[in-house]
């Protein structure tokens, strides 16, 4: 437990004003009134209010002080981190060449009158490929593919599945190039002949060739009903798009597959007929950032001194993207310099620099005073007078990135041919800087762990400090008598999240970079003898069905969002739990907990029956009900498919 901060005099105005006046009354006995309207009270409570900033400034330095020992242990502020986003910039029209868009390309969302415009920019390039039909082939299941481009091109039509048509029959189509990360409109002419399925939940995937196999594309747009009258669809492709060979010619093949119906989803009873078909390039989709990158910025001269310090003219600075490197000037151009960590193992003559993000200070190393009365010097100092420069470094980030789904929608940058702009999901990662509070609390835990793995707490402060943009870390001890004893760091993003606190399972999954980040910052910091395995939670999908009766006079479908938001926002991994800071891992669910969720809503005059199910998040399977859902230790919850009926009283 923290010792007690002593409040070195807690009197406050009224106090002091109180002990004027009797103070007056013992030494000035003829001074009877003692209205707020006289003049001498009046100076008292003038007095008595700058004694009492007095007082409150005394009695921060002890917070000042507590500040000055954590600022001894080298303890800095987190920096922010920023937010991405999967931008789609859509093109005026189809071209016939290569549109490029370049790294540093920004967009923003709407400026209003109350709230400044939030600008993302681009990381890479986006090439976004001109293409057309080059090949057409039908592949019933089990079968060999067939070329029918011939038979498009004469207007004869062609069915794109068999005459029974069976999950696993496919229609391919071959573009004149691969075009990864871009978004593709095939303009089809179809009958209604495709009975049975239907129009707006037809049971086909779209697939991308990727050189080994196929990966799954997303559908923005299909108006044709299932290939059942004239239409278009747009898609965007799988990144890993490549081109391969098909019935004998190499072509950047996209195919429709059929697949098992769901539960109550039709399937065809007889194959559509398409007349005519036709591809075009409309966009691309590449990934933005909530920062901006500053290049070749000038931070001073140096006066060849030991610890001396530069600021940069933008703060923070953020983690990630292209390492941040200095550059001096020499007789011979720019000589790089390194950003350490420490400079512990930094010798006179290595070209060591540190940053200082939340702050953004550009430091040099200090000249040490040794035991004998020597000075040793800890990494390098610039020659007199050299100017200094920062090559690049971001500089944004914090929570005000994560945007919803369709907010960026102004181009800040034009390129040539780009009409358009849009997030197709929300940004997601951004994560605001460390507060002094949050800091202070940090402070004694990195007293005792003095950057070394040895206890759960110290594992997940560790795995923190490598990866700032975690939304929550969990560590599990592992007891193995084959292997011996480890841990397992289970690491929760920040989410992106949709209307109603929905999630997608899919952004519940840490990248691949950040999990690397902290199995590689745990491996020089664990135990000797110590497993460390950095990976997500399971996740145990909950499914609640309820019915509710809502208060006479009240809106029945108000009540039924206001009940699906309540559960996804307490079934929530990040943000839900009772107590609002994420489901607790390893907690279990009790159906009494649906009740007391949904009983509290305005609106609400008694919940009529509520059903707990625990559900595959995977694979959409539902289970049994159960009055209690057990959670392994290792596992969240996360909200699948809730269902709420209201009765109107």
């Amino acid at each position: 437990m923290a010792l007690p901060t002593p409040n070195l005099d807690d009197r406050r105005f009224q106090d002091l004003v109180d002990d004027a006046k009797r103070m007056v009354q013992q030494r000035c006995p003829e001074w009877t009134d003692h209205n707020v309207s006289d003049p001498g009270v009046t100076l008292i409570e003038t007095f008595a209010f700058m004694v009492d900033q007095l007082l409150y400034r005394l009695n921060r330095v002890p917070e000042r002080n507590y500040l000055k020992f954590l600022d001894l242990l080298d303890l800095r502020l987190y920096p922010p981190t920023a937010a991405t986003a999967d931008v789609t910039f859509w093109l005026s029209a189809p071209q016939t060449t290569t549109i490029n868009v370049g790294a540093g390309t920004e967009v923003s969302t709407v400026r209003t009158e109350s709230e400044e415009a939030v600008r993302f920019a681009t990381t890479e390039t986006l090439a976004i490929i001109p293409c057309q039909l080059e090949a057409v082939s039908t592949v019933p299941v089990g079968g060999e593919p067939a070329r029918v481009l011939d038979d498009l091109l004469i207007g004869r039509g062609i069915s794109p599945f068999q005459t029974g048509p069976r999950p696993g029959d496919a229609l391919l189509i071959g573009l004149s190039s691969a075009v990864p990360r871009c978004a593709v409109s095939l303009t089809v002419d179809c009958h209604i002949e495709g009975v049975g399925v239907d129009p707006t939940d037809p049971p086909w995937i779209w697939e991308a060739w990727n050189g080994a196999g196929w990966d799954a594309c997303e559908v923005d747009l299909d108006d044709t009903g299932g290939f059942n009258k004239p239409g278009e669809v747009i898609l965007h492709i799988a990144p890993t798009h490549r081109t391969g060979i098909v019935a004998g010619q190499t072509a950047g093949w996209l195919r429709v597959r059929l697949v098992e119906p769901e539960e109550g989803q039709p399937f065809y009873g007889a194959s559509p007929r398409i007349q005519r078909l036709a591809v075009a390039t409309v966009g691309g989709t590449m990934s933005a950032v909530h920062a901006t990158t500053v290049a070749n910025e000038m931070i001073g001269l140096s006066e060849h001194t030991p610890g001396q310090s530069f600021a940069l003219q933008h703060h923070p600075v953020l983690p990630g993207g292209e390492p941040t490197v200095l550059e001096v000037a020499s007789g011979s151009g720019w000589d790089e310099w390194v950003r350490v960590e420490s400079f512990a193992d930094s010798g006179p003559e290595d070209r060591h620099f540190r940053v200082e993000p939340t702050k953004g200070i550009v430091e040099f190393g200090p000249a040490v005073r040794e035991p004998d009365g020597s000075l040793r010097q800890y990494g390098a100092i610039p020659a007199k007078g050299a100017p200094l420069r920062v090559r690049s470094y971001r500089t944004g980030g914090g929570s005000a990135g994560n945007v919803a789904a369709g907010a960026l929608a102004i181009l800040a940058t034009q390129v040539p041919f780009v009409d358009s702009v849009t997030n197709r999901r929300p940004a997601a990662g951004g994560v605001d800087g460390e507060t002094v509070d949050e800091a202070k609390i940090r402070g004694p835990i990195l007293l005792r762990t003095r950057n070394r793995a040895v206890t759960a707490e110290d594992y997940e402060q560790l795995a923190r400090e490598a990866a700032p943009e975690a939304a929550r870390v969990h560590c599990v001890p592992v007891t193995d008598p084959t292997t011996g004893d480890g841990v397992r760091v289970l690491v929760v993003p920040a989410a992106a999240e949709e209307a109603g606190g929905r999630l997608r399972f899919e952004s519940l999954l840490p990248n691949d970079d950040t999990l690397r980040r902290i199995a590689l910052y745990l491996e020089d910091r664990r135990v000797i003898g110590a497993r460390v395995s950095v990976e997500p939670p399971s996740y145990v999908g909950v499914t609640v069905i309820a019915r509710l009766r809502a208060v006479p006079r009240s809106d029945p479908r108000r009540l039924q969002n206001d009940a699906l938001a309540a559960l996804y926002n307490y079934f929530h991994p990040v943000h839900g739990g009772p107590d609002a800071r994420g489901w607790p891992f390893g907690r279990d669910i009790h159906v009494g907990e649906v009740y007391a969720v949904l009983q509290r809503l305005r609106g609400t005059e008694f919940v009529e029956d509520a059903r707990l199910y625990g559900a595959d998040p995977i694979t959409g399977e539902r289970f049994d009900s159960v009055q209690r859902l057990t959670i392994d230790p290792d596992a969240l919850v996360f909200s699948y498919n809730h269902q709420v009926l209201v009765e109107a009283s």
